[in-house]
């Protein structure tokens, strides 16, 4: 009996050291953290996405993770200690036809006829940044700020923000729809959406308005330690790179 036991016990372990580590990622690191899982040689890894803040939201309430890599550091500085691990920075993605550069893009988000589009403050950091950004436009133009806020459409990144059908980028899918004309998003953001629809436009942000969003990651779990360094490592970082991030 003693050794059928130890028998089932070595056929379990095997099983056991198997079991997917389970990382939550911020939705702007899909394509990113997606690679940078299939790299990792320390075992599977069970990805899923959405919204920094829904995210912490739904960890903070129970869900089981092992890491979660968030677009800012708030969010997971709320679960425990929490280590940078990339950069990114907000572009503008413009419909086609609108005439917009990086010179005259304030002139242009404040147009009363232009909508423009954000995500959702607290819910999803590109949202913050965005308010962030409108309040860098008041040192500029007085005004601007209540006057940006007061406009936004916060289209994406909220618990109960529309939905794009299956396999299509989210923010092409605001486009299509006529959702919006601007939209403030990551510039990696940016390059995914006009992969989908070269007629959108990238429009660069002004240094006065420019704003950059630090990313970082909190080991939920001991067992996720060597995922959280192979993230840092030079060969994870040269997949995020190769997607637009700048390393932290």
């Amino acid at each position: 009996m003693r050794r059928l036991l130890l028998a089932l016990m070595m056929l379990a372990t095997p099983a056991a050291a198997q079991e997917p580590l389970r990382l939550a990622a911020a939705g702007s690191l899909r394509a990113a953290i997606a690679e940078v899982a299939a790299a990792f040689p320390g075992g599977p890894v069970a990805l899923s996405f959405g919204p920094s803040g829904l995210l912490r939201q739904r960890i903070a309430g129970g869900e089981a993770q092992d890491l979660f890599a968030s677009a800012n550091m708030e969010h997971p500085r709320a679960l425990g200690p929490t280590t940078a691990f990339a950069r990114n920075r907000l572009c503008a993605i413009a419909r086609p036809g609108l005439a917009v550069t990086e010179d005259t893009l304030l002139d242009t988000m404040l147009d009363p006829a232009v909508k423009l589009g954000t995500s959702t403050p607290r819910a999803d950091p590109a949202g913050d940044y965005a308010f962030l950004l409108f309040s860098r436009a008041e040192a500029l133009r007085p005004g601007a700020r209540a006057a940006l806020e007061g406009k936004a459409l916060t289209l994406t990144g909220g618990p109960d923000s529309a939905r794009p059908p299956e396999g299509q980028d989210p923010y092409a899918w605001q486009f299509a729809r006529g959702a919006a004309d601007l939209f403030l998003t990551y510039c990696t953001n940016a390059v995914l959406a006009l992969r989908a629809d070269p007629a959108l436009r990238s429009v660069a942000v002004p240094p006065a308005l420019s704003v950059e969003a630090e990313y970082g990651m909190v080991v939920l779990s001991p067992r996720a330690a060597p995922l959280g360094q192979f993230i840092l490592s030079a060969p994870a970082q040269a997949i995020l790179a190769r997607h637009g991030f700048a390393p932290p």
